[in-house]
């Protein structure tokens, strides 16, 4: 395709984007994340309490299972490619990842956790490019980043719910129950993404494609170019624990331990409020005004959030300012990626360029949070995002250099 000719869409196309698929697909990414949420927060109560395990133990098996999920992101964009695979995919991943992550409350053994947690990573990772090139499948161009936006916003509010559910579990049934019922959201979203699958029209009969993962047509051209723009921001998108930690330590001394911890959590819900109101508002700002842009004030906020972080002291509002900034900039740079992605990418690649762009997610994020947790340690938490920062000043000069199409 043309780098400067946008897909062809019939007149009053644009409007028509909050379909069934979409609808189901965000359901699927709501409960997807509603349900992997509840062991993930209460891993590591389960394994240092219930098993007895050391934290080190933590560390390994989520240090295993975040890499081998990054590799299966990519590996997963080479199966995504053929509209075939990437419909049942989407489908086993889905249902594999809530059957193996609820498996871990009837675990005895660290090694059966560690295990369970690793293949529920790797099948998260595998149908991760597939949901991506089926939402792509299920609009047109015009209405990527609504689409996007929305399936973002969905993710985000599985993220603020899981916890939250997961504590009311725990307290009516025990962490081993509250873990094994988490195959409940699960199934939901693997029930979700077959209705999204059966609400888009079918793909047109055609030779199978090979499998192979395809990395260099991807980086070709405009796409490249935006993927080394995406590559500079994701090695400088933290953890959000360690600005929940940020602000902790911040709040402290004029608060106390307890007192800090609690107003740091409600910083965080603040920052995934900001996340999801921005994933919309973002995504429908990137159809008429352009994904780039949209990128661009992510990485904006970001910077201003971080920059603010490092430098600021104990004020709780100036706190939960940059908190919000840094919420805002999640909600539209992750919009704006998807959305970027879908529009670039011939129909041909689209399953390759997603499985590179959640690679790049994945293995970005864990340097990130591996760099700054090194300069928090040995200088300060201050170089530690002023370092973050840079990269967002980094991918906002490498934004420069790519050339939307029109009509992008």
């Amino acid at each position: 395709m043309n780098e400067a000719e946008p897909k062809t869409q019939a007149p009053g196309e644009d409007e028509r984007w909050f379909t069934r698929s979409v609808a189901a697909i965000g359901g699927a990414s709501f409960f997807a994340d509603l349900g992997y949420e509840i062991p993930t927060s209460l891993l590591p109560s389960f394994l240092t309490s219930t098993l007895g395990a050391p934290a080190a133990a933590l560390g390994l098996i989520e240090g295993v299972a975040d890499g081998l999920g990054g590799v299966s992101r990519l590996a997963g964009g080479a199966i995504a490619d053929d509209p075939g695979r990437r419909r049942k995919t989407a489908v086993g991943g889905y249902t594999v990842t809530a059957l193996l992550g609820a498996s871990i409350g009837v675990a005895t053994a660290v090694w059966q956790v560690g295990v369970l947690r690793v293949a529920a990573w790797v099948a998260r990772g595998l149908r991760a490019p597939s949901r991506s090139a089926l939402l792509a499948e299920a609009v047109s161009e015009g209405t990527y980043g609504r689409a996007f936006g929305y399936e973002r916003a969905m993710d985000n509010l599985g993220a603020i719910g899981g916890p939250l559910l997961a504590i009311g579990l725990v307290a009516l049934a025990g962490i081993r129950t509250a873990i094994f019922v988490s195959v409940v959201p699960g199934l939901l979203a693997a029930l979700a993404i077959v209705i999204g699958i059966r609400a888009i029209p079918k793909a047109k009969r055609g030779e199978r494609r090979p499998l192979r993962l395809k990395v260099r047509p991807v980086l070709h051209g405009g796409l490249g170019r935006l993927f080394l723009a995406i590559s500079a921001f994701e090695v400088g998108n933290v953890a959000a624990t360690l600005l929940i930690l940020r602000a902790t330590e911040l709040l402290q001394p004029g608060h106390g331990r307890h007192r800090a911890v609690e107003i740091a959590l409600g910083l965080y819900a603040g920052f995934n409020l900001a996340a999801v109101v921005a994933s919309f508002l973002g995504g429908r700002l990137g159809d008429r005004r352009g994904m780039m842009r949209v990128f661009a004030l992510g990485v904006a906020a970001f910077a201003v959030g971080y920059a603010g972080l490092a430098a600021t002291g104990s004020s709780i509002v100036l706190i939960g300012f940059f908190f919000v900034f840094a919420g805002v900039g999640i909600g539209f740079a992750e919009t704006a990626e998807s959305a970027a992605v879908a529009g670039l990418a011939p129909e041909e690649l689209v399953g390759s360029a997603f499985g590179l762009l959640a690679s790049v997610q994945s293995f970005g994020n864990f340097a990130a949070s591996a760099v700054a947790g090194g300069l928090w340690t040995l200088v300060s938490p201050r170089a530690a995002f002023a370092y973050l920062a840079v990269w967002m000043l980094l991918s906002l000069a490498m934004l420069a250099f790519v050339r939307p199409r029109v009509g992008a």
